[in-house]
Formats: C-alpha cells, sequence, structure tokens
C-alpha cells in the first residue's frame, strides 16, 4: 500500500455537465440527510487508521463544527457545482489531505479514501431511506455509479471501488466485521462529534446516530440506547417521513442543491 502518495490529479471526464436528472441531485438535495452525518463520521473513526489522522492533523476536539461546514459546502459542491466547481472543490479537498500522514496512514491512501467516502454513500442511502422514503433498487445503482465520479476526483482509483452496489454492501459488511475498532482515541473523538455543546442540546442527534448505527458499533462505542433514545428514535422514524414530503423547498432542499436546479433550468 502506498502511503506517500501525492495529491492526485483529477481526471478528465470524471464529471460530465449535470442535467439535473442525474439520482444523486434527488438525492443528495435533501437536508434531512444532515441527520446522518453523525453516523458517517463515526463509521469513519472506527477506522483506527482514521482516528490516528483526525486526532494528530485536525481542530476536531475545538472546532467540530467549523470542521464539519467545510467538509460540507465542500461535499456539495462536488455534487451540484459546475464541472469546474467540482474540480476545484476536489483540489482544495486533496490540499488538505496532502499534509495529513503520519505512522502508518496517509489521508492520500487509497484505501483510506475510499472508507471515507463509502461511509458517505452508505449513510445517505440508510438516511434517506430512513426519513425520506424509498427508492427501487435500480435507482440506488444509479446514485452508486454516479457517486464514483466524485471518488475519481479525489484520487480514488476507478477500479478501487466495488463494481455495483451489491459488491458494496459485501465491502461495508467485510470493513465492519474485520477492519473496524472502536478504542478509547475513537470514543473520545466520537463525543466531539456528538457533543460538542452541553449533552442535553445534543441528545436528539445522539440517539438519531446511535439508532442509524450498526448495533455493534452502538454497543462499541458506548452510546446510551434506553427506552428513552429508542422511543426518540423510533418518533424521529414516524414523524419526518410525513414532515418532509410537506417542507417547502426553502426548507427541505440544501442552498446548493436548489442553486443547481436554478442553473439547470435558466
Amino acid at each position: 500500500m502506498d502511503r506517500r502518495r501525492t495529491p492526485p490529479t483529477p481526471l478528465r471526464g470524471a464529471t460530465s455537465p449535470p442535467s439535473g436528472e442525474e439520482v444523486s441531485w434527488k438525492v443528495d438535495r435533501e437536508a434531512a440527510l444532515l441527520l446522518g452525518g453523525g453516523r458517517a463520521l463515526l463509521l469513519q473513526l472506527a477506522h483506527p487508521a482514521v482516528a490516528q489522522g483526525v486526532a494528530d492533523h485536525s481542530d476536531y476536539r475545538e472546532h467540530a463544527f467549523r470542521r464539519l461546514n467545510r467538509t460540507l459546502d465542500l461535499s456539495l459542491a462536488l455534487v451540484f457545482g459546475t464541472g469546474r466547481q467540482a474540480r476545484k472543490a476536489a483540489a482544495q479537498i486533496n490540499r488538505r489531505h496532502s499534509g495529513v500522514r503520519g505512522e502508518g496512514y496517509s489521508a492520500l491512501d487509497p484505501e483510506l479514501l475510499l472508507w471515507v467516502h463509502s461511509t458517505l454513500l452508505d449513510s445517505t442511502i440508510i438516511t434517506y431511506e430512513t426519513y425520506v422514503g424509498r427508492l427501487p433498487r435500480a435507482d440506488w445503482e444509479r446514485y452508486y455509479q454516479e457517486a464514483k465520479r466524485v471518488g475519481i476526483l479525489l484520487g480514488i482509483p476507478p477500479r478501487g471501488y466495488p463494481a455495483h452496489l451489491d459488491d458494496f454492501d459485501g465491502y461495508m459488511a467485510r470493513m465492519l466485521e474485520r477492519r473496524l475498532e472502536v478504542g478509547p482515541l475513537a470514543r473520545e473523538l466520537a463525543r466531539h462529534v456528538l457533543r460538542p455543546l452541553p449533552a442535553r442540546a445534543f441528545w436528539p442527534l445522539e440517539a438519531v446516530t446511535a439508532g442509524l448505527l450498526p448495533a455493534r458499533l452502538r454497543r462499541d462505542y458506548r452510546l446510551r440506547w434506553g427506552v428513552a433514545e429508542r422511543s426518540a428514535f423510533a418518533l424521529s422514524r414516524r414523524l419526518l417521513p410525513r414532515l418532509i414530503p410537506a417542507l417547502p423547498p426553502l426548507l427541505r432542499y440544501v442552498p446548493p442543491a436548489r442553486q443547481a436546479f436554478r442553473r439547470v433550468a435558466a
């Protein structure tokens, strides 16, 4: 495994001019997907190399929200920006990653890049189907294939991805079974993700994150999962799928998505 790679050069054609018909636009426009952010981050931190890199090179402990906002802005630019905007966002991400290296890890390691991107894809699917609605398997296959184009911009080799969604599901299961290990460092970082302010203010987010996580990781992170947490998660699953369709676009969709649809319609 090459752990001292230089920043990847984006491939031509990795992003094509969007038409607005992409499944990724339909899915990633939903602001409700932010509810799965904690799940994705805890999946990432369950990989020991990712947790160590975050601890050594990130301001998670002091500025968890600021870091998440920066990452979100760039991630949405990869999906909803023009080809030029997407490449610019990818270059910013790659520059940040270029200095993140240490004993036994590099943020430009294709295997770690694949894992981080995979946690976002998997959490998107889980969160969308939990709170927004079900999609046919064929649509999720299209979503997965579209997402690969974003990963290529970030330096993940096309052949590094599982070929199809079924293969991707197998990859996620193997990672959970064989590679993920939640230790004291991951648990400490998770506290800063879930409780950047007094715990009571973020208790609903912690309950949602605990409910969306695989049961084994929920236990390993020692997240609370008592009657109150299970009830809160169940309530969110009942109420939000009814509320979200009734929201106006201004509240339902993230701003970059609204801007992108206006651009395509013009």
